[in-house]
């Protein structure tokens, strides 16, 4: 697979928040901050965001580097949101879509690399405009679509 050392602990890190947020979205619909899967989601997609920093397949700060940013940007945000949640009744559904947003988009490279890494030797995609890793991006997206709405439904009814 040719990753580095700094390239696995990435992958581990961001392995370990993506299965953090999913336990967090299944037991309780969203990511909670509060509770320890939301820490290790914050935390290790925070670590994941800036390790992703000192990765480069093509040389170079890149799309990807901005991207990584972008998603760093989201998780700080949200968190602000978090902090903020007792002064203010919407706080908490901009933290909820931002922290949704940012599992969304942690996706995209997730599957890119995965489908053209795996399995070793034969992978699934042959680059990142494969119909593959489109078809899978495409679904998920429209979970993310009808997770959100799910989301705010929730925290609607939460209200009354």
């Amino acid at each position: 697979m040719g990753l580095t050392t700094l390239g696995i602990f990435h992958t581990i890190i961001g392995i370990t928040a993506i299965v953090a947020a999913l336990i967090s979205f299944v037991r309780f619909g969203k990511i909670e901050l509060s509770l320890l899967t939301g820490k290790i989601y914050f935390y290790g997609t925070v670590i994941t965001a800036l390790t992703a920093l000192g990765l480069s397949k093509h040389g170079g700060f890149n799309p990807g580097h901005i991207f990584s940013l972008f998603i760093f940007a989201l998780v700080i945000t949200a968190f602000w949101f978090s902090a903020r949640k007792k002064e203010s009744k919407r706080a908490r559904y901009f933290e909820n879509f931002l922290l949704s947003l940012s599992f969304f988009l942690s996706l995209i490279p997730t599957v890119n690399e995965t489908f053209t890494r795996v399995p070793v030797g034969h992978p699934l995609a042959k680059n990142a405009t494969d119909p593959v890793i489109a078809k899978t991006l495409l679904v998920l997206f429209m979970l993310f679509v009808v997770g959100s709405v799910y989301q705010y439904i929730q925290q609607r009814r939460a209200v009354r």
